[in-house]
C-alpha cells in the first residue's frame, strides 16, 4: 500500500498548496511565513490518516482533502509556536530553519495565529461535507486543539520540565499534546466519510487513534535519543537538554521500543475488528511507529 499511500499524499501537498493563500496586498511577508511553516516539510500523517480513515469507511478521498488540510494547517501552526524561544527554543525544524528563524519572532508568532485561524474557515467551508457533519468536526477540531488538549499538553509539557513525571503523568500529557489531534484526524475523517457512521465504529477508530499516537510519541523519545539532527530535521536531544520527563527515561531504551510495539499491536487488534474497506489505516499506524525519523 505504500505506493497508495504515496499518491494520497501527493494529492495533500497540493491541496495544501492550494488552499494557502498564495500572497497579501496587506502582508506579503505573513503569508510567506504561513507558506513557508506549511509547506517546508513533513510527514503529512495527520491529514493522511483523516483521508485514509474517510474512504475506509466508505467517503470519497476528494471530500476529505479540505478537513485533511485544516488539520495540517493546525498541526503547522503548533509546530511554529512550539519551536519558539519561549517555549522549546529549536532552531530547526524539517531540516530548515525554524519559522521565527527564518521570519522573526512576531512574524511567526501572527504566522500561527493565521494558521490556527484558516483551519477553522477551511474546515467550515469544506465542499461535499453536510452542515452537520461540519459542525460535529469543527467541535472535535476545537477540542482537540484547546485547553483540554494540545494546548493543554504543551502547557503540561513545560510546567514539567526539570522534574520527573510517572507513567500516567506522561502518558496524560502526550495524550493531549500529541494524541488529541490524531484522535481528531481519525474522527474527523471518520464523519466526513460516513456521517451516518455508528457510535460503535466511531468509538472503536478512537480507540485505535489513542493507541497509535501514543505509540508515535514513544518513538519520537526514543528517536530523540538515537537519531541524529540530520535524519530527524531537528536538534536531536532536545527533549534531554531540556530536561523533560520521557519514556527512554522513565522506562529504558529496549523497554520504550517494546512498548511502542505493544502499542502497535494493540493498534492493530483493534482495526482488525472494525468493518472497514481497506487496510491504508493499518499501514499507516505501521508507517508511523516503525520510521527511522
Amino acid at each position: 500500500m505504500t505506493s497508495e499511500l504515496d499518491a494520497l499524499r501527493a494529492r495533500i501537498e497540493s491541496a495544501l498548496d492550494a488552499h494557502l493563500p498564495a500572497s497579501s496586498n496587506l502582508s506579503p511577508t505573513l503569508t510567506d511565513a504561513m507558506r513557508y511553516a506549511t509547506l517546508s516539510g513533513g510527514k503529512r500523517l495527520r491529514p493522511l490518516f483523516l483521508c485514509a480513515t474517510c474512504t475506509a469507511v466508505g467517503g470519497d478521498a476528494r471530500t476529505a482533502l479540505a478537513p485533511a488540510c485544516a488539520i495540517e494547517f493546525l498541526h503547522a501552526y503548533s509546530l511554529v509556536h512550539d519551536d519558539l524561544p519561549a517555549m522549546d527554543d529549536d532552531e530547526l525544524r524539517h531540516g530548515v530553519p525554524s519559522t521565527h528563524i527564518r521570519f522573526g519572532e512576531a512574524t511567526a508568532i501572527l504566522a500561527g495565529d493565521a494558521l490556527q485561524a484558516l483551519a477553522f474557515r477551511t474546515l467550515a467551508d469544506a465542499p461535499d461535507v453536510t452542515a452537520t457533519a461540519r459542525l460535529r468536526a469543527l467541535t472535535l477540531l476545537a477540542d482537540a486543539a484547546g485547553w483540554n488538549g494540545m494546548v493543554g499538553g504543551q502547557s503540561l509539557d513545560l510546567e514539567a520540565e526539570r522534574r520527573r513525571l510517572e507513567l500516567p503523568e506522561l502518558a496524560a500529557l502526550h495524550g493531549a499534546k500529541t494524541g488529541a489531534l490524531i484522535r481528531a484526524a481519525i474522527q474527523i475523517g471518520a464523519i466526513v466519510g460516513d456521517p451516518d457512521l455508528s457510535d460503535e465504529v466511531f468509538d472503536g477508530l478512537g480507540e485505535f487513534a489513542g493507541q497509535v499516537g501514543l505509540a508515535f510519541q514513544v518513538v519520537d523519545d526514543v528517536l530523540d535519543i538515537t537519531a541524529t539532527t540530520d535524519a530527524l530535521g531537528k536538534p536531536a536531544g532536545s527533549d534531554i537538554k531540556a530536561g523533560k520527563s520521557t519514556y527512554p527515561g522513565l522506562l529504558g531504551l529496549d523497554e520504550a521500543r517494546a512498548y511502542a510495539e505493544s502499542l502497535l499491536q494493540s493498534a492493530l487488534a483493534l482495526h482488525a475488528k472494525l468493518p472497514l474497506q481497506h487496510s491504508l489505516l493499518a499501514d499507516l499506524a505501521v508507517r508511523s511507529v516503525r520510521r527511522v525519523f
